[in-house]
């Protein structure tokens, strides 16, 4: 009986795999913020792409006025 009451008080799997799955729910956290942050960072830099496409052309090279659309970007 004392083996295993030294034996249930020195276990530390249940303690570590808790250490585990809370680093594990940290770094699922973090991926997902990072992802939205350069989902966003990218939408706006093709919006901005697509602005600068609109405007008028260089020289005589074009008319300018491109295909970018309000649908294409979001």
């Amino acid at each position: 009986m004392r083996n295993m009451m030294k034996q249930f008080r020195d276990d530390e799997n249940g303690a570590a795999m808790v250490e585990y799955s809370i680093l594990i729910g940290i770094i699922a956290a973090a991926s997902i913020v990072a992802v939205i942050a350069i989902g966003g960072w990218v939408g706006s830099q093709f919006t901005g792409l697509c602005s600068k496409l609109s405007g008028t052309g260089i020289g005589s090279g074009g008319t300018g006025t491109g295909t970018c659309s309000t649908a294409a970007a979001s």
